[in-house]
């Protein structure tokens, strides 16, 4: 790691020429841009032409805006046909007319190598994990646009702002937001069965252990995102949620603090369904006793519970349709 770090730098020192004080690009930006980030301050000096993005989905800002990355993750939940690309980022690359770009295996991390071979001008990561150390070798690369406060709690709003912004195309990605906001508004007209209903996002439970209920908090893109479907957070996951944490947990004997959730959305089969159905403390929720519950599974639905710029339009009317269905059961 050492020699990279140095490799980074011998090369950066060589290439990357920096210019003092703004000025007005071609492209009507305002350079040098800065942004603030949980890291501190990025700057980018002028419009970038190779773009890489790490962790999931930040790849869909450029590419909603008509730019490929050179490099991306490869997809590790929900890629249904195996080839590391989640159908509608496919369709999308199919739209502009393009091949995949480079893809990292972020199994065990981010791929830093991967990344500094294709020689980026920005690294887009508003929606991620990255700790500082990730942050600093990153940086030796190319300017990194990092999360706002929290690691994985960038909502779908927030990561376009960020990454447009490090594209230089702030404007066009706000243009975005409204986009998808209209459309979300237009798919709940159909739906008014769902204002006012409280939904909980629970997760990695195991049908053979029902002892701990893990669920995420209100810090979680999912849980951000009930509230653009017309769902609260009961008080119950409200005062169970630590500031700066994605994830809580509980025991199961603790389970009817939670008696005002009207929808339980998880992940998980039919196997799963049957063991909460007959778990006599799992019972002791509501949702669970009426059936209110929406099982998502590694597949592109599964995914739309955590919203991106591209899947949201991809898989709204299904998911939409699936909490409809568990919010019915709960009058």
């Amino acid at each position: 790691m050492k020699l990279f770090r140095f490799a980074v730098k011998a090369l950066i020192a060589c290439v990357w020429i920096v210019t003092l004080g703004p000025a007005l690009a071609a492209d009507g930006a305002s350079y040098p841009i800065s942004i603030k980030h949980a890291f501190g301050t990025s700057i980018i000096e002028k419009k970038p032409k190779r773009v890489a993005t790490v962790a999931w989905a930040n790849h869909e800002v450029p590419l909603a805006l008509g730019i490929v990355p050179v490099g991306m993750a490869r997809a590790n939940f929900g890629d249904d046909d195996g080839d590391g690309i989640l159908p509608w980022v496919a369709a999308r690359l199919s739209e502009l007319k393009s091949d995949a770009p480079v893809l990292f295996d972020e199994g065990d991390g981010i791929d830093f190598e991967a990344v500094a071979a294709i020689r980026p001008d920005v690294i887009l990561a508003a929606y991620s994990g990255l700790s500082q150390a990730d942050y600093d070798t990153l940086s030796q690369i190319a300017p990194v646009v990092a999360y706002p406060q929290a690691p994985w709690s960038t909502d779908w709003r927030e990561m376009i702002r960020l990454n447009s912004a490090g594209l230089a195309m702030a404007a066009q990605g706000d243009a975005l937001i409204a986009d998808i906001e209209a459309d979300i508004a237009t798919t709940l007209d159909g739906h008014p069965e769902l204002k006012g209903k409280s939904a909980m996002f629970i997760t990695h439970l195991s049908a053979s252990d029902l002892s701990i209920i893990n669920f995420y908090t209100t810090n979680d893109t999912r849980v951000k995102f009930f509230a653009d479907l017309g769902l609260a957070s009961p008080k119950s996951v409200l005062k169970a949620s630590q500031p700066g944490k994605f994830a809580g947990s509980v025991s199961a004997e603790e389970i009817d603090a939670f008696d005002d959730v009207d929808i339980l959305v998880t992940y998980g089969d039919r196997t799963l369904f049957d063991a909460l159905k007959a778990n006599p403390l799992a019972l002791h929720m509501p949702a669970v006793a009426r059936g209110s519950l929406v099982m998502l599974g590694n597949d592109p639905v599964g995914n739309a519970a955590n919203p991106t710029p591209l899947s949201i339009r991809w898989v709204l009317k299904d998911y939409v349709k699936l909490l409809s269905e568990a919010a019915k059961k709960s009058k």
